[in-house]
């Protein structure tokens, strides 16, 4: 292998990545260039840049993606209402394809040799990064530090830090600070007392929203209006994709909407116990399927179920760029062509109710459906021979005794 004289660095300023920043100038003698990509994760963005010029970085490259990240990757998704086993909206799964995208660009931009992550060897993420920068750029060089090193822990990374004078947040008292992923759709928290899955996170942990036993005793009503599966306005006013989630953080994480304590199956073959929340993703999940049981047809619904775990499983395990996962959003994004309309939820501590729906695409036809007289819009009497077609089959295994 040729020398790497240049390599583009996921850069978020916290604890892994700027031990990697120093840590890669030492190992290659090279030269690094950082990438922090801002989707969603507010204070962290500039504390990333300063850390990366005290350790003598050039080049550093901070882009705000929001309305990107929302648009291209978290609106699709929602789309699907994709989520990983039951429960995990995939706040993190969805943001790596976005980061390995740029990170590819950039090194092309910069003339670089490699790209590197913080990835642990252990995680889900190193495969995300990977799989996305391969599909994109499959000569690229990569440098995972966590396979390659040997400070393979909180403790050897804060001791490392200190040798060198790199400022760490966050610190919890004696212990490790959380291992946290933030942007506009969630933030995670793993490690230290969370690797427990009998104990409690402590209420001190969240960040982006109230219990719901301290949330407002009022309910807060949101009218939701949609455009092609997309929310494009709040209570009447017109937003842009990232205002629209940004909006619904702010309001259902003050009444105790979207916390999550997961122990999720990773791609790597190990059980992970996370905690997560995702106050706009909870009510963007809701809304989306109050909108489709008005819009969707009954069979094309069903078959969007049958697919959302397979989708939801391509977006976890790092297969956004993969072609079965763009062959699945072609079919997703034709459903939504009909989804337009209004839902209208109320929010209270910390849960998010259907109040109602409407729309012009509408398939609900009142005169059908109403317990009242429906002036013949539909003959009772045609169910019978529907039940006995369809009885066919198990009449004939009872005849057979296999009942």
């Amino acid at each position: 292998m040729s020398k790497i004289s240049k390599v583009v660095l996921a850069y978020s300023g916290g604890l892994d990545t700027s031990v990697i920043a120093k840590w890669l100038q030492q190992t290659y003698d090279c030269e690094v260039v950082t990438f922090t990509a801002d989707i969603g994760q507010g204070g962290e963005v500039e504390p990333a840049r300063a850390k990366a010029e005290a350790m003598g970085i050039r080049e550093i490259f901070i882009e705000d993606l929001r309305e990107e990240f929302v648009a291209e990757y978290v609106n699709p998704m929602f789309r699907a209402n994709a989520l990983y086993e039951g429960e995990y909206l995939l706040g993190t799964s969805i943001a790596r394809p976005l980061i390995a995208k740029r990170l590819v660009e950039i090194a092309r931009e910069t003339g670089a040799d490699a790209i590197s992550h913080g990835a642990t060897g252990k995680g889900n993420d190193q495969v995300r990064f990977e799989l996305g920068a391969y599909a994109l750029s499959p000569g690229i060089r990569i440098i995972a530090p966590w396979r390659e090193w040997d400070l393979n822990s909180r403790e050897r990374l804060l001791a490392y830090c200190e040798r060198h004078g790199i400022a760490v947040e966050m610190k919890r008292g004696k212990g490790s600070p959380y291992s946290m992923d933030a942007n506009l759709l969630h933030i995670s928290y793993e490690g230290g007392v969370l690797e427990d899955p009998w104990a409690a996170p402590d209420e001190s942990m969240w960040m982006r929203s109230v219990s719901p036993e301290a949330a407002p005793e009022e309910a807060a009503e949101l009218e939701l209006e949609y455009r092609n599966g997309d929310i494009a306005a709040i209570n009447g006013a017109a937003m842009s994709p990232a205002k629209v989630l940004e909006s619904l953080n702010r309001i259902a994480g003050a009444h105790g909407v979207g916390r999550a304590d997961i122990v999720e199956n990773r791609y790597v073959g190990m059980k992970s116990r996370g905690c997560y929340e995702t106050p706009g993703g909870a009510v963007m999940l809701k809304a989306h399927r109050a909108m489709e049981s008005i819009t969707l047809d009954r069979e094309l619904a069903h078959l969007k179920d049958e697919l959302m775990p397979r989708y939801a499983s391509l977006v976890y395990n790092g297969y956004w760029f993969s072609p079965e996962r763009r062959a699945l959003q072609a079919l997703i994004d034709d459903s939504q062509r009909h989804v337009n309309g209004k839902v209208r939820v109320r929010l209270y501590k910390g849960n998010v109710i259907i109040a109602g729906r409407q729309s012009d695409d509408s398939l609900f036809d009142e005169d059908i459906a109403t317990f009242e007289d429906d002036a013949g819009a539909y003959d009772q009497a045609d169910a019978g021979g529907f039940i006995r077609l369809n009885a066919l089959r198990l009449r004939i295994a009872a005849g057979k005794g296999r009942a």
